[in-house]
């Protein structure tokens, strides 16, 4: 699809008065939540919590793969990118459903004070960084955001070879958490869960069943 056919695609979104109220009011509120991260994460931090006793971790000796994680993740995100150009309708999903994600994560990362792994490695990210007030932030533990990012993806994608993608990354991503000790095992099993109740929430009551139509570009008569 060329770029006049992506500007005609997202002009019928935003000229669709429903449309228009799900892109802009979703981009303002996971704005808005997504500036109280950095806050939010340095309290946590602070606070102290317990180690849970995590058999399958004990097994799995610790070692650092955060160079692959954000290879597999800002991949995956690029992809995303590309095929909500494409279709506003996956932005508004994504964008919906990460707002109720951020909210639970904060909830439940409030309510489940946990300190991190034995042998856990800092992961290290410029671009996340941003969300984290640029700090060492060990402690947003349950449950994990990255492994609910990319099942939010998967769950937004609409292609078979995307979806396929997606999983095999989602899996992936999922074990290399574990080997880096980031996360406790609930906290990666739980994700997939929460995130599959959230985004059946959210597509419920955005009720996106009518796609966009463009209007077909008159014909130019010959003489």
């Amino acid at each position: 699809m060329s770029n006049v056919k992506i500007k005609q695609v997202w002009m019928a979104a935003l000229k669709a008065p429903d449309k228009r109220f799900k892109i802009l009011t979703g981009t303002v509120l996971i704005f808005i939540v997504l500036s109280t991260l950095p806050a939010f994460f340095g309290h946590i931090e602070k606070r102290e919590g317990i180690v849970l006793n995590d058999w399958l971790l004990a097994h799995i000796p610790a070692y650092n793969v955060s160079v692959i994680i954000f290879a597999i993740i800002w991949g995956i995100a690029t992809l995303t990118v590309i095929r909500a150009l494409y279709n506003p309708d996956i932005y508004i999903k994504y964008v919906w459903t990460l707002l109720l994600i951020n909210i639970a994560r904060i909830i439940s990362i409030e309510l489940v004070a946990l300190n991190p792994p034995k042998g856990l490695i800092r992961l290290s990210d410029p671009l996340t960084g941003i969300f984290y007030g640029n700090a060492n932030i060990t402690k947003d533990l349950f449950f994990s955001g990255h492994t609910a990012i990319l099942v939010l993806i998967f769950l937004c994608l609409e292609k078979r070879s995307d979806k396929i993608v997606c999983f095999i990354g989602i899996i992936t991503v999922a074990i290399l958490l574990l080997i880096q000790h980031i996360h406790y095992s609930i906290d990666v099993l739980a994700a997939p869960v929460i995130v599959y109740i959230l985004f059946t929430i959210t597509s419920y009551f955005l009720k996106l069943d009518k796609p966009v139509k463009l209007q077909a570009t008159p014909a130019v008569k010959t003489i």
